[in-house]
């Protein structure tokens, strides 16, 4: 069979767009990560396999059966092309890369108040 037939690759690659590993995917199944890494290697997959992993993923099945990465880029070109008015509201009003420094700086210092709490309860431990 050809890629675009080729359901595992598909499987496989909406994953990867969604940021979610095999291990991850086979706990939403129920499966073993080596048991991903056979779908994901396979030309087909049954029906009700595939609806189970769909769901998973967020997506239909029939998104999956259809899925090819040209159309994804196509789909996420749009957001980009100032001439399709429809998609003119999608511009970042902030700076992404500022969102995720403070983010980042904020779960810092939430791990750096949960460490001091923690050495605190040490502490009284100790101290009885």
């Amino acid at each position: 069979m050809s890629e675009t037939l080729h359901i595992g690759r598909k499987i496989s690659r909406i994953r990867e767009l969604r940021g979610m590993k095999q291990e991850a995917l086979a706990v939403e199944l129920g499966i073993s990560q080596q048991a991903v890494s056979k779908l994901e290697q396979s030309e087909k997959v049954e029906e009700e396999v595939l609806d189970k992993i769909a769901k998973a993923l967020g997506v239909t099945a029939e998104a999956m059966k259809n899925f090819s990465d040209e159309a994804a880029l196509n789909y996420f070109n749009t957001f980009n092309d100032s001439s399709t008015g429809a998609f003119n509201n999608f511009n970042c009003t902030f700076n992404p890369i500022d969102k995720i420094i403070q983010l980042y700086e904020e779960k810092t210092a939430l791990l750096e108040r949960l460490l001091a709490i923690e050495r605190e309860k040490v502490e009284l431990l100790k101290g009885k």
